[in-house]
């Protein structure tokens, strides 16, 4: 099996993508988790977004998988609370199932799949309980679907994806928390975006513009 030849420059690209929406969007993040959490969901992931950037040089060398587990680690110990670990999760897992493949959309479909299981594991919770489940699961089923459909055309999978995201996001206004803080609030959690929610659409996002950018 050939080994992962994902050009450094793309890693690059990708950090510098995530850290930077992360930076534009922490207020609005931090405002969503006034509303029904701690006020403090951008905050936190400001500060760990902010720790890839000053690594930014050295996760870029790495082959994809490790980087992935790197970056992990650093959000775990850097974000701390439940996104950390949630983030920390992913991302380490999603790693050490690429281990050294190459990246391209069957490898990726397949370590995301591995990612949200471990972050349903690590939270407890499943979609439909208004958690950042409820757009990694969406978003992995549409990528699922286009592997096994064999659509090929990354921009404009990456399109799609994209927009199953803020679908997926918006659906979360109408939900009852039943996980972390926002659940204290019973029904009166509902009316409000799930903030975990929000930024994973923002970063699947920004990366789905990049592959758009570089297709």
């Amino acid at each position: 099996m050939p080994a992962d030849a994902t050009p450094p420059a793309w890693h690059r690209a990708a950090i510098d993508a995530c850290v930077a929406t992360i930076a534009a969007e922490a207020d609005t993040l931090t405002e969503l988790d006034s509303a029904i959490g701690d006020g403090d969901h951008g905050t936190n992931l400001k500060r760990g977004f902010d720790a890839l950037a000053a690594e930014a040089d050295t996760l870029a060398d790495q082959p994809t998988g490790a980087m992935l587990q790197r970056a992990g680690t650093t959000l775990a110990n850097k974000v701390g609370g439940a996104s950390g670990a949630l983030y920390g999760s992913l991302l380490m897992m999603m790693g050490r199932q690429l281990g050294g493949r190459p990246l391209d959309p069957a490898t990726l479909a397949e370590a995301l799949g591995q990612g949200v299981e471990m972050v349903k594991k690590r939270g407890r919770a499943e979609a439909g309980e208004k958690t950042l489940l409820d757009v990694l699961v969406p978003v992995q089923r549409e990528l699922d679907r286009a592997v096994d459909a064999g659509e090929g055309d990354r921009a404009d999978l990456a399109h799609r994806l994209r927009a199953c995201a803020d679908n997926a996001l918006e659906s979360t206004r109408a939900m009852t928390a039943t996980k972390g803080r926002a659940s204290y609030l019973g029904e009166r959690s509902a009316g409000h975006l799930d903030p975990g929610a929000a930024s994973a659409c923002l970063l699947i996002g920004a990366l789905a513009d990049l592959a758009e950018d570089r297709t």
